[in-house]
Order: C-alpha cells, then sequence, then structure tokens
C-alpha cells in the first residue's frame, strides 16, 4: 500500500463543497484584493493566537521580511536565528542588508536555545529570529529573557494553533513575540490553494505599519509615506483558509493521535536506541507539522531508500545547516560551530503524519520502519 509523505486531495475530498461554494462568492463578486474576506480571515487568526492585530500578505516568506522591515532592519544590522530551519528564515534576514547571525539549537526540540541567543548578542543586534520547528513552539519566552530589550519575531510557520504554558498559562503561537508570522503554503496544517501569510502583533503602531508596507508603503492610494512592497493576501485564498480554520484544531489533534500511534509502535527501537521519536517539551502541545525521528548511526539515508521502495513517502527537514549553505559562505561559519544542527541535519527524517491517514497506511509506515531495522 503506497503512503505519500502528504494527501492534499484526501483532505480536499473532505471540505470540497464549503470550499468551492466560499470561492465562488469571491468569483461572482469579481473582488480578488483584499477586501472583507481578508479582513474577516484577519480578525480570526488574530483570535486564535490572541494578538490584537493579524495582517495579511501574500507568502510567509514575506511576512518575515515585512515584520524586519517594520522594525527598521537594515544594513549594519544583525539578526540572531538557528541554522536548523527553512531557507527562508536566514534569506530574508540577508535581504533586507542586515547579517544573519547563527546559533544552535537543542538536542531534543531541534529549537533554538536561549542560553546560545544571549551569547550571540552584540552591539549590532537588532532582533531574535526563534522557529516553531515542526510544530512545537520554540521557549519564546526564554528568548526574550535572554536579551532584554531585543525584539522577537516569532517564525511561527509551522506551528499555527500551536500552545505552549508560560507560568502556569496557556499561550498561543503568536501570542508572546513582538511579531509572529505565519505561512498558509499549501502543505502546512492550514494551507490555501496557493501561496499566502499572516503577521501578528499586539503593537498597533507595529500593525499600521505593516498595512502600509504591504501596499507599496502608502496608507492611501498612490500617496506614499515610504518604499513598501507589493505583498497581499487574495481574497480567494482568504476565504479557503477562513472554510477550512474551523477544522484546524482537530485536523491537529488527529495528527497527535497519529504522533502517539508511532510513538507506541517505534518504543521498542526507541528502547534499544535505534532511532529517537520526536520530543515534546512538556510545556508544549505540538501540531506536528512534521513528525520526525532521529537515526543515529549514518543509517538515515538507507531507511529513506528502503521505504520509498516500499512507495512510503518521507523527507529530509533539513539536509545543510543555513551557516553551511553556499549562499552565506561569505559569513565564514566552519563546519563544528553548530554541532547539534550539523548532527541533526544527518539523523532527521520525516515520516507521513497528515490527519486522513487511515490505520492501515500507519500500520504500512510502521512495518516499514521496524523491517528495516529488523533485516
Amino acid at each position: 500500500m503506497p503512503v505519500p509523505l502528504l494527501d492534499l486531495k484526501a483532505q480536499h475530498a473532505t471540505i470540497r463543497d464549503e470550499v468551492v461554494a466560499a470561492m465562488m462568492k469571491v468569483v461572482d463578486a469579481q473582488s480578488f484584493i483584499l477586501g472583507d474576506p481578508v479582513a474577516a480571515f484577519e480578525a480570526e487568526v488574530a483570535a486564535l493566537s490572541h494578538a490584537r492585530y493579524a495582517i495579511g500578505c501574500a507568502n510567509g516568506t514575506d511576512a518575515i521580511l515585512l515584520a524586519m522591515r517594520a522594525l527598521d532592519i537594515g544594513r549594519g544590522d544583525e539578526v540572531i536565528t538557528t541554522p536548523f530551519t527553512f531557507f527562508a528564515t536566514a534569506g530574508t534576514i540577508h535581504n533586507v542588508g542586515a547579517t544573519p547571525v547563527f546559533v544552535d539549537i537543542e538536542a531534543t526540540t531541534f529549537n533554538i536555545l536561549p542560553d546560545a541567543v544571549r551569547a550571540a548578542r552584540t552591539s549590532r543586534s537588532k532582533a531574535v529570529i526563534p522557529v516553531d520547528l515542526f510544530g512545537q513552539m520554540a521557549a519564546v519566552e526564554q528568548v526574550s529573557a535572554a536579551v532584554p530589550g531585543l525584539p522577537v519575531i516569532e517564525d511561527a510557520a509551522q506551528s499555527i494553533g500551536a500552545r505552549r504554558m508560560v507560568d502556569g498559562e496557556s499561550r498561543m503561537a503568536g501570542e508572546m513575540a513582538a511579531i509572529c508570522t505565519f505561512s498558509f503554503f499549501p502543505s502546512k496544517n492550514l494551507g490555501g490553494y496557493g501561496d499566502g501569510g499572516m503577521i501578528v502583533t499586539q503593537d498597533a503602531s507595529i500593525a499600521e505599519r505593516l498595512k502600509r508596507l504591504r501596499v507599496h508603503g502608502g496608507a492611501k492610494q498612490y500617496f506614499h509615506d515610504e518604499v513598501g512592497y507589493n505583498s497581499r493576501l487574495d481574497a480567494l485564498q482568504a476565504v479557503v483558509l477562513s472554510a477550512k480554520l474551523p477544522h484546524l484544531g482537530s485536523w491537529s489533534a488527529k495528527r497527535r493521535e497519529n504522533a502517539a500511534y508511532y510513538d507506541a509502535a517505534f518504543a521498542d527501537l526507541a528502547a534499544e536506541r535505534a532511532l529517537a521519536t520526536p520530543y515534546v517539551a512538556p510545556e508544549n502541545e505540538s501540531i506536528f507539522n512534521q513528525y520526525t525521528l532521529r537515526i543515529p548511526g549514518g543509517r538515515r539515508d538507507a531507511l529513506q531508500s528502503f521505504l520509498k521502495e516500499r512507495g512510503i513517502g518521507t523527507s529530509i527537514y533539513y539536509p545543510l545547516p543555513l551557516h553551511l549553505q553556499p549562499c552565506f559562505a561569505y559569513l565564514g561559519y566552519r563546519e563544528g560551530q553548530c554541532p547539534e544542527s550539523e548532527r541533526a541535519a544527518k539523523e532527521v527524517l520525516s515520516l507521513p503524519i497528515y490527519p486522513e491517514l487511515s490505520r492501515a497506511q500507519l500500520d504500512e509506515v510502521v512495518a516499514g520502519v521496524t523491517s528495516f531495522f529488523a533485516a
């Protein structure tokens, strides 16, 4: 039985009628850019994230770039971030003219180390961008405490709806940082039918500036306070996402259920240290954007090939840490400077975790992994 890494058609089949009906209202209205559908979805995301303001934009990459522009980050500034994440996080730092400063990650959660952030701060530091990797929130409150006065931009592209307990209170992804960014790329837990992004904040002045920056830097058409961008969330994407949003909680719960099933099935292999199942910090509730194993001993690639032969989809997030990417060679990083990130890149392998997986498909994945180690 083939098991793809992700099956968007299976999800679409369950919500097709409501999504198509919502899209057709926009088509019939012939109003495609911003407008009421985008404003309504922004309000929904703000409520979910316990944020005062939400500003839609074209994609998750632009969300990070606009966030930095709203904080006046540019040439000569440094932004501290993780090397173990998707390229957009560091690419946008470079593209606003600033310098990415990479610090290592926790071996357990793969998220940025607050102590390493503290050590990396200099007089040129202008912000920190922790990433909520694989659906589990970073320790945003600890990062903020490590660098008092330095704005935190939470990259929550993989964690919309995730929670973290802080001082006995449940905090949502997007609630604690100065600015938080989301992506609605189709593969995300809340994915559009194309690109889309969102920025949330508690700060009214930041929100107003973000609204200007996404439309060429002007609050009034044809009048420009600054040079901005063309980065608007389409109304079609907004209504698709609004239609899907009520399902997000149950989809994330099913991902956690699938993760627990894998955890139990792989318990013996984990006890033997043939692999390590995902670690979720006790403070966190993950939405499992990915279910990522660690395969030590140099056997990761062999396992991936073995599963591919059985028709089981997998992916490696991420095979080369950002500090070692050729495009960042000018920064002068060398192998060994972020050892946990480098080790993770050699060991991680993500399995299918999407909510529509059947029990038979889950068992097929389990059988594939256990057969490999039994051989």
